[in-house]
């Protein structure tokens, strides 16, 4: 396999010298490319010890994601999502239900094409079983593969080849640009017609990272979304260049536009004297021109929260430019990967609410072919935005960005207990499981009938 040049090397500290000049030696490198490491080289490999090791002492108590109901009986799943839209919060609640989707779409013969986007998946995935098995049931699938997703280069070449040679129509996006967005979409014929069922997400299509990430996964039929998705399949595929988006927010051709509209439409509002908020969610926060009208959204009255996992290029509370912003970074059992956006909107009826597969950055913006789709359900609107604030009042894993770009740990009020927002929604997933649990146990059995046997 062809290799890169190194670029430097990493030795334990203490390691003899004419080892180390042998090594440099060999892969070409000078003494000022060399790193001591004081403690283990690889921290990679520690990954394992805690499956080695028993201690449950030591480790986070076991929990079961939570099924909803209508999702328990994979064969109706189309029946349900035909009935309404449909959201989950990951790993909160399980990631099997999408898994059911794309196995009953393999084997339903009412299903005529699969079309979905993939940038990480699982080492056996049973997503990549599913989309082969409906190929050879004769379905068209087509699979967007992204190989250059940065660490499953490998995989997803790998996984490529195995389609193509089952018949999955393979493609690999567009010209300078990372397929980012995670969207499945299923064609079923319906009463004469083709209707088509959506999966919309902020996190990878990926069983195990699923368990492990947070993230917002949809579902619909409605066809104001539908077809949009169809659209954005059609301009990834290449059948036309020239896409129109009215309900989805897609980068590189709406997405940022609308977020600068909708920054600037709260600024706005708090001139006017009208409530204004902005809430967001995100893993990174980058984007100049973004950061600038947070800065002037800020000046003129928007009080603004931003929970921002990772990288932060803005400054907050800084009196005349940020004194209204508020960032934390929230760090816990599970690593907090959604992208949610609330504007307040005060003037135009309902908050503008939207999810997806985007961060704040350049790349996202321009670099990457990104979806973000509206939620506009009320009861999964009243859902996100409880899942915003009960971030917002977490005091166990969040640590709050000062303007002097330190993080300190989020303080309690005197005498109020610690809040944490992974248990929380840990314990609602459980609440809601043992309600399932007790309203199947008081349901009547149903009377055994004896068959009456012909004479």
């Amino acid at each position: 396999m062809h290799k890169g040049a190194a670029v430097r090397l990493e030795i334990a500290k203490g390691a003899d010298p004419e080892l180390m000049q042998e090594f440099l030696a060999a892969i070409k490198l000078q003494p000022e490319n060399v790193y001591t490491i004081d403690g283990p080289l690889n921290f990679f490999r520690l990954m394992s010890a805690y499956d080695l090791i028993d201690r449950p002492d030591l480790k986070f108590a076991h929990d079961t994601p939570y099924v909803p109901k209508e999702l328990e009986n994979p064969q109706r799943i189309f029946e349900q999502i035909s009935a309404k839209d449909i959201l989950l919060h990951h790993p909160y609640d399980s990631f099997q239900p999408f898994i059911d989707f794309l196995n009953q779409a393999a084997k339903d013969p009412q299903v005529f094409a699969i079309k979905q986007t993939l940038y990480r998946t699982s080492g056996d995935s049973p997503i990549i079983k599913a989309l082969m098995e409906a190929s050879r049931c004769g379905k068209q699938v087509t699979v967007l593969v992204e190989i250059k997703a940065r660490f499953d280069e490998a995989n997803n070449i790998q996984w490529a080849r195995q389609l193509e040679d089952v018949g999955v129509h393979v493609v690999y996006g567009l010209v300078g640009l990372k397929t980012h967005c995670k969207t499945c979409m299923v064609v079923r014929r319906e009463d004469e017609t083709l209707r088509r069922y959506v999966h919309m997400g902020t996190g990878n299509y990926n069983p195990k990272t699923a368990r492990l990430y947070t993230d917002l996964s949809f579902f619909t039929c409605r066809e104001d979304i539908t077809t949009e998705v169809a659209g954005l399949f059609n301009t990834l595929t290449g059948f036309s260049l020239t896409p129109s988006f009215k309900k989805l927010l897609v980068a590189p051709f709406t997405l940022h536009s609308n977020m600068q509209k909708y920054i600037r439409a709260e600024t706005s509002n708090a001139k006017a004297g009208k409530p204004a908020r902005i809430i967001v969610q995100t893993n990174s926060l980058v984007d100049q021109e973004t950061i600038d009208n947070l800065y002037r959204a800020s000046q003129a009255g928007v009080k603004i929260d931003l929970i921002v996992r990772g990288i932060c290029n803005l400054v907050p509370n800084v009196k005349g430019i940020s004194e209204n912003i508020r960032v934390r970074s929230i760090l816990g059992r599970y690593l907090e990967h959604s992208r949610i956006f609330y504007f307040e909107n005060s003037s135009g009826g309902q908050p503008h609410l939207f999810a997806g597969s985007a961060d704040w950055m350049p790349r996202n913006f321009y670099r990457r072919i990104e979806a973000v789709f509206p939620i506009e359900d009320a009861d999964h609107r009243t859902r996100v935005v409880n899942i915003l604030e009960t971030y917002l009042t977490d005091t166990h894993n969040a640590r709050i960005l000062r303007a002097n770009g330190a993080y300190h740990k989020a303080s309690n009020k005197k005498g109020a207990p610690t809040v944490s927002a992974q248990e929380f929604f840990i314990k609602q997933a459980e609440a809601k499981r043992s309600s399932q649990a007790l309203e199947l146990a008081e349901e009547p059995a149903l009377e055994t009938v004896k068959p009456v046997l012909p004479e």
